[in-house]
């Protein structure tokens, strides 16, 4: 009976069990499971209802186990910066989504303490108001950390609720912004320094570290930042840019080291952990926007529909997809609007509009990390749910001048179960 392995891949608005195998030299797949994902409002907060997520993991992984009884090992991967506080085995909620507004007031205090150039400098990770770092400090602010003995990324929490063990993964760590570019571990002299408990951040372990058991089956850590097991899952025959599209499009390429000087500073470039490698890589706002606009102008269309209407359109109209604005905006329609001289007067006016502004940023970013690595890219791979876009392929290849090769593959799960069959190989 062959040997099979389950990648659990929990993205912001949805999770897969995959379970992959080798056949004829070849990774095969098969999707057993699915579930809603999604931020609640709770008190005035956007959080996450990991309450439901457990349960879910579970019953994905027996509808696996239904199809697939020899499971040898199983991973989780999700979204990175957000986690769970402990009190010994005792949750605190609520479990804050990224998306919610309250590190705003923080932020200069964290500044004041240590700037953000040097921040920068430590850990080469980019700007964003929700990295867990701010998180952190609000909670701490707050009186959140008292008595707490753990904090656990989101995945790392549901692997500690099937095994029992509490283990810290190295590329989930490089969202925190508190890891060292430098070393590779949390940087304690930082964490002193913003007030921070030391006994929060411990050693990390690697990609592919078998930690536990759950029903008999292995659990090993992947990557377990989303994008870093995508960037394992395309198939590239060198190091070329790519784009993980999903809710956020994250577009970077591998590098041996971070860069951390101050033109990676400016053009707000992050640094995250690779298998192996640094992933040099910027956020930008991605299908979220397309998805928001879609679910107040049109719920109902179908993608395709929704595409031809955009391209038909003649509206000439950009926006700036990173502007805050489109963060968490209490209608997507109006931040468009708002942001436009010129305003939209079809749905596909809006959508051609959310496409080629999306396009026009991917030319900014690349634009920028091939002048601060001093390289340049004939090729971009671009995989996830937007991959699926032909038009904004299109107009991607347009923008940027690249080859674009759209893989509308599962990269994230390939990544995921490629690292667990290296680990349990070892």
């Amino acid at each position: 009976m062959k040997r099979c392995y389950l990648a659990i891949d929990i993205g912001a608005s949805s999770g897969r069990h995959i379970v992959g195998w080798q056949e004829d030299g070849a990774l095969r797949t098969q999707e057993v499971f699915r579930f809603p994902n999604g931020v609640k409002e709770e008190n005035g907060h956007l959080t996450w209802d990991v309450d439901a997520l457990l349960p879910r993991v579970k019953a994905g992984i027996d509808a696996a186990l239904g199809r697939f009884p020899c499971i040898e090992s199983l991973s989780i991967d999700t979204w990175g910066v957000d986690y769970v506080l402990l009190r010994g085995e005792e949750e605190l909620r609520p479990c804050y989504a990224y998306r919610d507004g309250r590190t705003e007031a923080v932020i200069p205090s964290v500044h004041e303490k240590v700037p953000f150039s040097e921040l920068y400098a430590r850990t080469g990770c980019q700007f964003q108001p929700f990295n867990t770092l701010y998180q952190l400090c609000d909670d701490l602010q707050k009186g959140r950390l008292e008595g707490v003995t753990d904090f656990l990324m989101v995945p790392e929490y549901l692997m500690w609720r099937l095994t029992g063990v509490k283990a810290k993964e190295y590329t989930n760590a490089t969202t925190t912004g508190l890891v060292s570019a430098r070393t590779g571990k949390f940087d304690l002299e930082l964490v002193e320094r913003l007030g921070l408990p030391a006994h929060l951040f411990p050693k990390l372990s690697q990609p592919g570290t078998v930690i536990g058991e759950y029903e008999g089956i292995k659990v090993v850590l992947c990557a377990t930042h989303d994008t870093a097991s995508a960037v394992e899952g395309i198939p590239m025959e060198e190091e070329q840019l790519y784009i993980s599209s999903g809710t956020w499009s994250l577009l970077g390429v591998k590098t041996p080291r971070p860069l951390t000087d101050e033109k990676s500073m400016a053009a707000n470039y992050s640094n995250e952990g690779g298998v192996g490698c640094n992933r040099y890589q910027k956020n930008i706002m991605g299908m979220w926007i397309v998805n928001r606009l879609r679910g107040e102008l049109c719920p109902d269309k179908p993608f395709p529909e929704i595409v031809a209407e955009a391209e038909k359109s003649a509206f000439d109209g950009t926006v700036d997809a990173n502007a805050r604005a489109f963060l968490a905006p209490e209608s997507m329609q109006a931040a468009f609007n708002a942001a436009l001289e010129e305003k939209p007067e079809g749905v596909g006016d809006y959508f051609r509009c959310a496409y080629r502004s999306l396009a026009l940023s991917y030319q900014n970013a690349i634009r920028e990390l091939e002048e601060n690595t001093g390289r340049t890219y004939d090729k971009l791979y671009i995989v996830g749910g937007g991959a699926k876009n032909q038009f904004l392929n299109q107009l991607t290849e347009e923008a940027t001048g690249k080859k674009v090769i759209a893989l509308p593959i599962e990269a994230t799960a390939l990544g995921n179960l490629k690292i667990q069959m290296e680990g349990m190989s070892c």
